[in-house]
């Protein structure tokens, strides 16, 4: 039987710690082992019965409790942990991390595992900011642990500012990045298009289409998990942003245009997943179109082709992607549309197969080059991911980029 991957969660004191539950119990569903460590006062409010039943293991708070099979318990947390988290992490146990004080089970434990440690401080704006607390934050840094930076919003204690827990889908998304100990996307900077275009007809009404953003989101986050600098340009989408993705927010396709303009020099592999919309209204009006007619004519006109500018501009070192979507003769239009566009890699998927198409999790899709295609079954969208940048990473090798 394979072992599960095992999470640590070092759960600290503060009014946060009751989110560390959901954060157990969102991991095991994922299939992550989780033993949890509690500080003395994280215990004040939450109950490490909590944990226990959603774990199904005992949790340390002392350095000294009794364990059934006489292990050094701290040393051996240490090694069988891929990943320790700290969640919530307070000022008083950043100081001790970023010094190595080790006088309890979770500093102690801390200091003892060699896997990858990520700390998610939540606490008072003042505490957060304050210039000590901020100087321990970047010891940690330098010391090569990634920081969850906290969000900004009302405080339990009635203050407002930065200090609260991060959204528990970034500190998972950090947690299963660092699980991927390979990156060879690291120093490359990737640039992404995902999610629909809007244009405007009038104050209350668009052209768009059914797009999400969850295939253009899928691949920033395995780039981001492979090492990359990632931003993504988006249009509309309900979909979470990948933690440690820069994210830069479009509404139309000409704003869209102006930001690969401004963004692509600097990358060195470029996907365009977006789906933009062809057409635009030639005019847009300031009020509201009021109904009159049966029928109303609105005269449409393209938008800027951003692919094809795209591959008449790459760089020789820049790796460019396309997508393409088709309800009939998908692979030749594909092909036509991987030449014309000038792309290097162009993934086609055929919107009324099963499995593929819009606001699917999963999709199905060919991979084409200039010399090859390879079709793959039905997938979800981020195994999709990994194998478009399987694609994608031995392109780069053999253009010797």
């Amino acid at each position: 039987m394979e072992n599960k991957k095992c999470v640590v969660l070092g759960v600290c004191g503060g009014i946060a710690a009751y989110k560390a539950a959901q954060l157990t119990s969102n991991l095991i569903k994922k299939g992550y082992d989780v033993e949890v460590i509690m500080t003395k006062n994280a215990t004040e409010f939450i109950a490490p019965l909590t944990f226990e039943a959603l774990t199904k293991h005992n949790v340390m708070v002392s350095t000294f409790d009794k364990v059934a099979d006489r292990s050094v318990k701290h040393i051996s947390i240490a090694q069988r942990c891929d990943v320790f988290a700290v969640v919530p992490a307070s000022a008083n146990v950043i100081a001790k991390v970023a010094h190595g004080i080790a006088d309890d089970m979770l500093t102690t434990t801390f200091l003892a595992a060699s896997c990858p440690k990520i700390i998610c401080p939540a606490m008072n704006t003042g505490m957060y900011e304050n210039v000590i607390t901020q100087r321990n934050i970047g010891t940690l840094k330098e010391l090569g642990m990634e920081i969850v930076e906290p969000q900004s919003g009302r405080l339990a204690c009635g203050d407002s500012g930065k200090g609260r827990l991060c959204d528990l889908s970034l500190i998972e998304d950090a947690i299963e990045m660092a699980m991927i100990k390979n990156k060879p996307l690291k120093g490359r900077q990737v640039l992404i298009s995902a999610g629909p275009t809007q244009e405007a007809i009038d104050p209350v009404r668009f052209i768009s289409n059914h797009s999400t953003g969850k295939m253009g989101i899928a691949l920033a986050w395995v780039a981001k998990a492979l090492g990359a600098d990632v931003t993504m340009i988006h249009g509309p989408i309900a979909q979470p942003i990948p933690y440690g993705v820069n994210a830069i927010k479009i509404t139309s396709a000409k704003e869209m245009a102006e930001a690969f303009i401004n963004q692509y020099e600097q990358a060195d592999f470029i996907i365009k997943a977006a789906a933009v919309s062809d057409y635009r209204s030639e005019e847009t009006k300031t009020d509201k179109i009021k109904k009159s007619e049966d029928s109303m004519n609105l005269k449409l006109i393209k938008n800027p082709d951003i692919l094809r500018w795209l591959g008449e501009h790459k760089k020789p070192h820049q790796i460019l992607c396309g997508f393409a979507m088709e309800t009939q003769n998908l692979l030749e239009n594909a092909q036509q549309k991987l030449s014309a566009k000038h792309c290097d890699l162009l993934v086609a998927n055929h919107l009324k197969q099963q499995g593929a198409g819009f606001a699917t999790d999963t999709n199905v899709v060919t991979i084409l080059t200039q010399t090859n295609q390879i079709q793959l079954p039905c997938m979800n969208k981020r195994d999709v991911s990994v194998e478009i940048w399987k694609q994608l990473m031995q392109l780069a090798e053999a253009k010797g980029a």
